[in-house]
C-alpha cells in the first residue's frame, strides 16, 4: 500500500475516534453540537443538534458546515468573509458570537448563540466543535446573551479538559508518568481530590496516587496511599461496586456512614473523613478489551458544588482514555521486560583466561524505553587467542535482539572456520547478513588479543561504523584508537575494510562499549567521549569488575536513553613487574 494511502487511511481512522466524543460526551447535553474536519467538514452530531435543526444525522454528515448551515439575517445567504464563525474557524482559536442563524430542514431559520472551540483527537489531527443553543429574538444591536455564551463556554472548557487529557495521555508510556500528568489535568478544574487505584495482574489492589489541591499547589498525600484490602465480591458500596465492572457512579460520605462491610469500605470510609469530600465521581479504568485495571476518584471537599449528570458523563470519558493509557503502558513494560530478559539470556558468560581480567555489563535503558540493540561477546579462539566483540543492532526491541543472537552466532563460526584478518572476517559476515539474516544495518568492533603471559600483547582490530575502543595505560593515559575505522554493517558497499594494530602496554585497559556511554541529547558527543576518557583515566588503579560498574556509573549520561553493552579487558603486568 502507498505511504500517502495508509497516511491518509490513518488520519481517517483518527477522525473517526475523534467522532466518537460526539456520542460520548456530549449526547446527553441540552445544547446542539456538531464536530468538523479540517476542511470543515461535518463529523459528527449529537441528538440536540438534529431536534433543533430539524435534521436526522446523516443529512449532515459530510456536508460543509457554512454551506449547510451558517446564514445571515433574515436567512440571507452569508459569504464566508462575513461569517464570523468560519474567520473562528479559519483561525483555530476559540471564540463565541449571537448575531447568527442556521438553516433547519424545513426550510426555516433558527436564531443561535454559537461557540466554536478547537479539539485535538492527537498529536496530529485537529478538530473543530460547535457548541450551540436557540436565542430569543432580540435587536440585532444587543449584547450577546451572557447567560447563554457562559454555558456554551463551560462546555468548551469540558472539551479543552478531555483534549489536553488525550494529549498527556499518549506522551507517554509510563504508568506512574500518565498517572500524574492526569491528576494534574483534572486538579482544580474539576476537583480539588484525586485519588488513583489500580489492580494489578495479580489482582492486588493498590493505591496508586492521592492528590490534593490547595492553595493553588498540588500536594501529594503519600499517607493515604498503598497497598489496599483485596476486592470483595459481595460488597454493595461505590468503589467496590465499580471495581467489579459497574459503570462510573456518583458517591458520597453517606455511602460510606454504615459499619464497614469489608476492609475496603473501612479504607474508603477513612479516605472520605480525612479528606473531608462530600461530593465525588468514581469512574472505572478499562483495558480496551474492557479489563478492569483499577478506579479514578474525583472528589470535592473544599469546592461547595456537587457532581452532576454531565459532569459524571465528562469524568467516565477522561476515565476510558486513562484506562487505556495504562493499558498501553502495560503492555509496552511487558514487551519490554521480555526483550530485556531475552538479551540477558543471550548475552554469553566471559572466558576464563588466567592470564587476562575481563569483565562485562549489560544496562538496559532508563525506564526499560529502549532496548535489544545492543550487545557484547568474548571467545576463545582453536589458536587460544581472545577475541573481543561490542556490537549495536539497529532497533530498539525484540526483533533487534533476535537479530543480534544471529549476527553473534554467524561471526563466531566465521572467526573459528579460518584463522584470518578481523576485516576479512567481519567483511564476511556483512556479505552473509544480506542472504541469512533478518538483521538490516549494524555497528561492531571485532578485536583479538594476541599475545602470550608475561608479553608483549596486541589488539588487532576492525571497527564497523562502531565508536572506537579505548585504551588506558596503568599511569591513567588514555586514548581513543580511531585507526581501522570502516563503513557499518549492511550498506551492502564494496569498501575494503581496515585492520589496526596496537600495542597493549602491562596493565593497561582496553574498554569497548556501545553509543548509551557517551550520546546524550543534551551534550555533543566530543563531550560524551571526553567524558568517557576522563573518568576512565581516573579509575585506571581499580580492579577490572570494580573499573566497569564505576566507570557506568559516572561517565552514563544523565539523560541518555539507551541501553549499555561494555567489555573491557586488563593485560597483565610484564615480566619484570
Amino acid at each position: 500500500m502507498p505511504a500517502a494511502e495508509e497516511d491518509g487511511r490513518a488520519a481517517q481512522r483518527r477522525l473517526r475516534a475523534g467522532a466518537q466524543l460526539a456520542e460520548e460526551v456530549l449526547a446527553g447535553l441540552d445544547v446542539g453540537a456538531y464536530m468538523t474536519d479540517h476542511q470543515e467538514q461535518i463529523i459528527a452530531v449529537n441528538p440536540r443538534a438534529e431536534e433543533l435543526l430539524a435534521r436526522p444525522a446523516d443529512s449532515f454528515l459530510g456536508e460543509n458546515a457554512h454551506d449547510l448551515l451558517h446564514r445571515g439575517a433574515g436567512g440571507r445567504s452569508l459569504p464566508r468573509a462575513q461569517c464570523q464563525l468560519m474567520k473562528a474557524f479559519l483561525s483555530g482559536q476559540s471564540a463565541h458570537g449571537g448575531n447568527k442563524w442556521f438553516t433547519r430542514g424545513d426550510g426555516t431559520i433558527l436564531p443561535v448563540v454559537w461557540l466554536i472551540s478547537p479539539y485535538a483527537v492527537d498529536e496530529d489531527t485537529t478538530v473543530s466543535v460547535v457548541l450551540f443553543h436557540e436565542r430569543a429574538l432580540e435587536p440585532e444591536n444587543q449584547a450577546e446573551p451572557a447567560d447563554g455564551v457562559a454555558a456554551l463556554s463551560e462546555l468548551a472548557d469540558s472539551l479543552s479538559l478531555i483534549s489536553e487529557t488525550t494529549m498527556v495521555l499518549t506522551s507517554t508510556l509510563e504508568v506512574n508518568e500518565a498517572l500524574r500528568r492526569l491528576v494534574q489535568l483534572v486538579t482544580p478544574r474539576l476537583a480539588d481530590w484525586a485519588i488513583v487505584d489500580l489492580l494489578s495482574d495479580a489482582d492486588e489492589l493498590q493505591r496508586v496516587a492521592v492528590v490534593h489541591h490547595r492553595e493553588g499547589v498540588d500536594v501529594t498525600m503519600a499517607e493515604l496511599e498503598g497497598p489496599l484490602p483485596p476486592l470483595s465480591e459481595s460488597s454493595a458500596l461505590p468503589l467496590a461496586q465499580v471495581l467489579r465492572g459497574a459503570p462510573s457512579t456518583l458517591a458520597t460520605a453517606q455511602d460510606y456512614a454504615a459499619p464497614p462491610d469489608t476492609g475496603l469500605t473501612s479504607v474508603q470510609r477513612e479516605l472520605f473523613q480525612k479528606t473531608g469530600m462530600h461530593s465525588a465521581v468514581i469512574a472505572p479504568l478499562r483495558s480496551r478489551g474492557g479489563t478492569v485495571l483499577g478506579a479514578l476518584t474525583l472528589g470535592r471537599a473544599d469546592q461547595d458544588k456537587k457532581f452532576d449528570s454531565t459532569e459524571l458523563a465528562l469524568v467516565e470519558d477522561i476515565a476510558r482514555r486513562a484506562g487505556l493509557a495504562v493499558d498501553n503502558a502495560r503492555l509496552y513494560e511487558r514487551q519490554q521486560r521480555v526483550a530485556e530478559t531475552m538479551q540477558r539470556y543471550l548475552l554469553p558468560p566471559l572466558p576464563v583466561v588466567d592470564h587476562l581480567g575481563m569483565a562485562a555489563r549489560y544496562q538496559p535503558a532508563p525506564h526499560a524505553s529502549q532496548v535489544g540493540g545492543d550487545w557484547y561477546d568474548a571467545f576463545l579462539l582453536p589458536t587460544g587467542v581472545t577475541t573481543l566483540v561490542i556490537g549495536d543492532v539497529v532497533g530498539h526491541d525484540l526483533q533487534a535482539a533476535s537479530r543480534m543472537s544471529q549476527i553473534r552466532n554467524m561471526l563466531r563460526a566465521f572467526a573459528w572456520e579460518k584463522e584470518e584478518p578481523p576485516s576479512v572476517i567481519v567483511d564476511r559476515l556483512d556479505r552473509a547478513m544480506a542472504q541469512i539474516s533478518e538483521a538490516r544495518m549494524a555497528t561492531m568492533v571485532f578485536a583479538r588479543v594476541e599475545g602470550q603471559e608475561g608479553g608483549p600483547w596486541h589488539l588487532n582490530w576492525t571497527n564497523a561504523g562502531h565508536p572506537p575502543p579505548l585504551l588506558v595505560d596503568r599511569g591513567g593515559r588514555a586514548r581513543f584508537l580511531e585507526e581501522g575505522h570502516g563503513v557499518l554493517l549492511g550498506t551492502e558497499t564494496a569498501f575494503e575494510r581496515p585492520d589496526a594494530i596496537a600495542h597493549l602496554p602491562p596493565l593497561s585497559t582496553v574498554v569497548l562499549y556501545t553509543d548509551g556511554m557517551i550520546e546524550s541529547p543534551g551534550h555533543s558527543l566530543d563531550k560524551g567521549m571526553a567524558r568517557l576518557s576522563r573518568h576512565a583515566a581516573a579509575l585506571a588503579h581499580r580492579p577490572i569488575d570494580d573499573f566497569c560498574d564505576q566507570l557506568i556509573s559516572r561517565a552514563r549520561p544523565d539523560d541518555n536513553d539507551d541501553d549499555i553493552a561494555l567489555i573491557a579487558l586488563r593485560i597483565p603486568p610484564g615480566r619484570n613487574q
